[in-house]
């Protein structure tokens, strides 16, 4: 086969086209760039692993200082708690102790009850001897007395045995009124003064 040029002439053209050295280059200026990528890669690494300690050693200190408050918490709980149920103890205690006093008091009147019925069993129907003679003792003013008392009526007497004060008390209204009785006013004004008092 022949050739248009000489052999050699083309190996050289051929050699000159393939200049490797701006691959060189290229290749020096890659490599360059791949180092300062690691280093800054490395460099951020670093800062991540700086920040992820710091980082790690608030959430131990903020776990410490939760367990401590959580601990606290349920001190003041307890404590609260403890406090309320001896609150209730005293308040259990002091009403057993109210109740223990109001069966004892109602023991009493029921053994004086018993004791009064066994009386009034003793005496029958139409009252003992004795209670008889005290009602044919009673006079008219007594009887007076006691119907006004029952109306809520109370009839002082001064040191001279004269009626001259009455107290009335008017259990629905919650009233009590004292009324000083004057001669120059008839029974009749006082009557009527009383029952509208009353």
């Amino acid at each position: 086969m022949l050739l248009d040029e000489d052999p050699a002439t083309l190996i050289h053209h051929t050699i000159g086209n393939f200049n490797i050295h701006p691959d060189k280059n290229a290749l020096s200026r890659i490599n360059d760039s791949l180092s300062a990528l690691q280093q800054a890669r490395d460099l951020r690494v670093r800062e991540a692993e700086s920040a992820l300690r710091k980082l790690s050693r608030n959430l131990s200190t903020l776990h410490t200082h939760h367990q401590e408050t959580v601990s606290a918490h349920a001190a003041t709980d307890h404590s609260a708690e403890i406090l309320a149920l001896d609150g209730e103890k005293f308040r259990l205690a002091k009403s057993e102790r109210n109740l223990e006093i109001e069966s004892e008091r109602l023991e009493q009147e029921l053994e004086s009850l018993s004791g009064r019925l066994a009386e009034l069993d003793m005496q029958g129907l139409n009252g003992g001897e004795t209670d008889r003679g005290k009602r044919e003792l009673e006079d008219e003013t007594l009887l007076k007395l006691k119907v006004y008392r029952s109306l809520g009526i109370e009839i002082e007497a001064d040191p001279t045995g004269n009626y001259t004060k009455a107290v009335i008390r008017n259990s629905q209204k919650g009233d009590v009124h004292v009324v000083n009785i004057d001669p120059k006013f008839s029974r009749f004004f006082y009557a009527n003064y009383f029952w509208q008092t009353m």
